[in-house]
């Protein structure tokens, strides 16, 4: 085919369509969710609040528009998490007429099910609540906001993670998922926990929620806060037990890379205020949000690897 001009004709067919690795990203996510639609009875979405749990409900919401999303949310609260993001938590599950489980660790040390911890931490306890919400609800699939690139344990991942009927992960009964082909066969008792952001990193999730616009709680931006020194980080001051007589408190401007229990989550000293400043510092950072901020990942080299084996995220 040619123009008046003689000239070549680039037809639709001749063009070669490619998609952005943020298209392609969002695709498979989006994939996994409708697959567990299809294979599973009763799924359910951990959704803390945090960055990872957002991006992951967004690609739920997109993933069934214009119908409702086939799923319940599911937060193991500690009783020790920023009010803050409590608060966009119900706002996000008013918003869009969702229908969300709490499991309550402070329940579980009433009833003398779980005992305190003395460096007053309370992520290590989310297990057996979260557990028991599995067990009690039926749950046979948990979709997580887990990343490959946070942590070595979490690199050995599968999407879809089997677990026994304790909740424990064992990595010689992971399955391959060759092609995009995920196996979801479980015996009763057994759940699959699914992670649809696996192969995204830090990097990605920040330029998704900038490229589709998601808000988040503030903390993730800079912002002036009282906080003190422990183990090399900024925590929060708060009720949980801290900070003690020798760590005296400052105001310093900082924000969260990661959001769990504020006894165990550290800030870092940042004047990143909007999402582009966020980006740039995260693309400059050579230390994951996990490796940097996360007290319970460094109590052990094993320490994450350790709780999955005992039923954790």
């Amino acid at each position: 085919m040619t123009t008046a001009t003689d000239g070549p004709v680039r037809t639709h067919e001749d063009t070669p369509f490619a998609l952005s690795h943020l298209d392609a990203l969002e695709a498979e996510s989006v994939h996994v969710f409708r697959e567990v639609a299809g294979e599973f009875e009763r799924p359910v979405i951990l959704f803390s609040g945090g960055k990872d749990s957002i991006v992951m409900l967004h690609l739920a919401l997109k993933a069934f528009h214009p119908a409702a999303v086939p799923f319940s949310l599911l937060h193991v609260d500690t009783g020790h998490n920023f009010p803050e993001v409590i608060a966009y938590r119900d706002r996000v599950v008013a918003e869009h007429g969702l229908r969300l489980h709490v499991a309550h660790v402070q329940d579980f040390i009433d009833d003398g099910r779980l005992r305190e911890r003395p460096d007053g931490t309370r992520n290590p306890l989310q297990t057996v609540p979260l557990l028991d919400a599995i067990e009690t609800n039926r749950f046979d699939a948990v979709f997580g906001g887990g990343r490959r690139d946070e942590e070595k344990a979490r690199a050995k991942e599968r999407v879809f993670s089997l677990r026994d009927e304790f909740g424990a992960w064992d990595p010689r009964r992971q399955r391959p998922e060759l092609w995009s082909l995920y196996n979801g066969r479980h015996a009763v008792g057994e759940h699959v926990r699914v992670f649809p952001l696996s192969n995204w990193t830090e990097l990605d999730v920040w330029q998704y929620i900038e490229r589709e616009g998601i808000d988040l709680p503030e903390i993730y931006y800079a912002h002036e806060r009282d906080v003190f020194a422990r183990a090399g980080m900024w925590l929060t001051a708060g009720a949980w037990g801290g900070p003690k007589e020798n760590e005296p408190v400052q105001r310093r401007l900082i924000r969260y890379r990661t959001v769990g229990d504020m006894s165990c989550t550290g800030a870092v000293d940042s004047d990143a205020t909007d999402i582009q400043a966020v980006i740039a510092e995260i693309a400059a950072s050579r230390l994951t949000e996990r490796g940097a901020t996360r007290a319970d990942d460094k109590l052990s080299e094993a320490a994450m690897e350790d709780r999955k084996r005992e039923g954790y995220f």
